[in-house]
């Protein structure tokens, strides 16, 4: 059974306090840092509510912000690329960028065309309309867009809001506003950690996830947790033949428990879980014993 961990960022920078979970606990340095220069990016498109109250609250907490996001709502596109000769980029205002492809192809192209030689210091995907929690992470194209910035050397936060509870959309949309100080106070911990350097370890990122809490979701969350991604499917299908060479298909939430010390488990619980991820698909190494064993003998 997996342990529940409340989050101090010693957990990812191997030293600090519990950062909490309001703005107002954070410790404050005696001169300011410098402004961070942000690509801020998401999968439901560069207009969507989400992108634009983080562009807002990071932008107010005086970090240099640049929208390069998805044209059109890109949800459940993963870590797809383009394999085109061409893409479409609209310019419609001077800190955006709409590109016509993949959360992926965003940050690919904001990286190379937009900041050139000069990187930014943090991708931020998000903030998402709902959850990406457990394996609904793997398909993700909010944590695709944080893993291709990492697969690129740029330290990524993929920020959603949601649980697996059916979505209200008034009541997602007011969670944002939490989870978006939640997100600026995790980046202001970062910033002060990394005394100018890298604000995470190199090939590493955070998935974060903030619950809806309270009846209109302006609660605030019971605390934070470091937590695993739980293996468990999220979503099952189901596919009924219309007979005219189309199936109709259902999508309904797994009816499986979450895994303690988990994702799930701990937004279920209506706490942050924030959770290290990185873009290899490495297993552990009771895996490889266990593989090891399986090829044993085995010879071409």
């Amino acid at each position: 059974m997996h342990r529940r961990h409340a989050l101090p960022l010693a957990a990812l920078l191997l030293s600090g306090t519990a950062l909490s979970t309001t703005a107002s606990a954070a410790p404050r340095e005696t001169a300011p840092p410098r402004p961070l220069h942000i690509l801020l990016t998401n999968d439901d498109g560069y207009d969507a509510p989400g992108i634009r109250m983080l562009y807002d609250r990071l932008t107010a907490a005086g970090h240099d912000v640049t929208i390069v996001a998805p044209l059109t709502n890109q949800s459940g596109a993963g870590t797809r690329i383009s394999s085109a000769a061409a893409i479409g980029v609209r310019h419609p205002q001077p800190r955006v960028w709409a590109v016509d492809g993949s959360p992926s192809d965003t940050v690919a192209f904001g990286l190379c065309a937009v900041f050139g030689t000069h990187a930014p210091d943090l991708v931020v995907s998000g903030t998402n309309f709902g959850p990406n929690l457990g394996a609904m992470a793997t398909h993700s194209g909010t944590v695709g867009a944080a893993m291709t910035a990492v697969e690129e050397g740029v330290p990524a936060i993929a920020v959603s809001t949601g649980g697996l509870e059916p979505p209200e959309p008034t009541r997602i949309l007011n969670a944002m506003r939490p989870t978006d100080e939640f997100a600026v106070e995790l980046i202001d911990r970062l910033r002060g950690r990394a005394h100018g350097g890298r604000l995470l370890p190199e090939g590493m990122g955070l998935n974060v996830d903030h619950p809806v809490v309270g009846t209109d979701g302006t609660g605030t969350a019971r605390g934070t947790d470091l937590t695993p991604q739980d293996p468990h499917p999220v979503l099952k299908s189901a596919y009924a033949d219309n007979g005219d060479g189309t199936w109709k298909v259902t999508v309904s939430v797994a009816d499986s428990p979450a895994r303690p010390g988990s994702d799930i488990d701990s937004v279920e619980a209506g706490r942050i879980s924030v959770s290290p991820i990185t873009p290899g698909w490495n297993a552990g190494p009771t895996d490889y014993a266990r593989t090891t064993a399986l090829l044993n003998g085995l010879h071409p």
